[in-house]
């Protein structure tokens, strides 16, 4: 496992609760937040694919970034989303995650177009680098099934060696595990952390040198994800691993979005979670019900500290 990454450890990629209006409800996001703080989580992926930050305006992603620090979290724990599609955008929330505090950011490639070639990626986050003036560290975010834009491994050598100590990371949630351990592999050496977006890497990435998870599922198993993390090297890892592997395995049955909806807001017996921004939609009352028995019958009492 990589000593002394900045995210090291357990990161949930968190939820964004709204209220009917389907405003973000900042009051019960901050504590979310720090119920997963105090639950095996080491720091707090916010405004990401599971935050369906895609679904918020750019003012509204400002607002959610400022009130949860007003609202008491943490700052340094957070590594908020934001890669956007415009250069413009992308500097403008990452500067404000900058003067809030927080130590890095998660940025999308523009995901709009598609097939760009790496000299257009690398003279996309060339801008982005340069208009930030080193004020913060970027984390790349590589998720091909939904951007359709790889982050090559020739490309991200190429920023590394441009925007050294800048570009210092990247979430990989391409769940393809070989990928993961080849930008290990490849730039690990150089302190570039890797981060697995798919539970069922986890123990993997941290033998071969990786940094950790950034996840949906640790909404939910973050206890167990903790549990992977501090055990890595030992047989309890390896149990807590497979458990985690049971329970990744369970909510990829439903949309992941609607089914972690489904399990905090029986945790936290609070029906507002179900609420979405479409075209996101809440389970129906029957895959609801299936889905919570075969996420039950994974069978360890952490799997219900949600």
């Amino acid at each position: 496992m990589m000593q002394d990454a900045i995210f090291g450890g357990v990161n949930a990629a968190v939820l964004t609760p709204m209220r009917s209006d389907l405003t973000a409800d900042l009051h019960r996001l901050a504590r979310r937040c720090k119920h997963l703080l105090a639950n095996g989580c080491d720091h707090l992926g916010v405004l990401g694919t599971t935050g369906e930050a895609n679904s918020f305006g750019i003012s509204e992603r400002l607002e959610i970034l400022d009130g949860l620090v007003e609202r008491g979290v943490p700052a340094e724990r957070l590594l908020p989303g934001t890669g956007t599609t415009a250069i413009t955008d992308s500097v403008l929330l990452s500067r404000r995650a900058a003067a809030l505090g927080c130590r890095g950011c998660l940025v999308l490639p523009p995901f709009y177009y598609k097939n760009p070639t790496d000299d257009g990626l690398f003279a996309y986050f060339g801008e982005v680098v340069e208009r930030l003036g080193g004020s913060i560290r970027i984390y790349l975010y590589n998720f091909p099934q939904q951007t359709a834009v790889p982050f090559t491994l020739s490309l991200i050598g190429r920023m590394l060696k441009a925007f050294p100590g800048v570009i210092k990371g990247v979430k990989d949630s391409s769940g393809n595990l070989a990928n993961a351990a080849a930008m290990v592999r490849e730039f690990g050496p150089q302190g570039f952390e890797v981060y697995v977006g798919f539970d069922d890497g986890l123990l993997e990435i941290l033998k071969l040198g990786g940094a950790g998870c950034i996840t949906a599922a640790a909404n939910v198993t973050s206890a167990v994800n903790a549990r992977v993390v501090a055990h890595w090297h030992e047989q309890a890892g390896e149990e807590a691993q497979r458990l985690l592997s049971r329970l990744r395995k369970t909510l990829t049955t439903v949309p992941t979005i609607p089914g972690l909806r489904a399990l905090v807001a029986r945790a936290e017996n609070d029906p507002e979670w179900l609420t979405m921004r479409p075209p996101h939609l809440a389970l129906s009352q029957e895959a609801t019900a299936k889905f919570l028995a075969a996420w039950d019958a994974c069978g360890m009492d952490l799997s219900k500290a949600a």
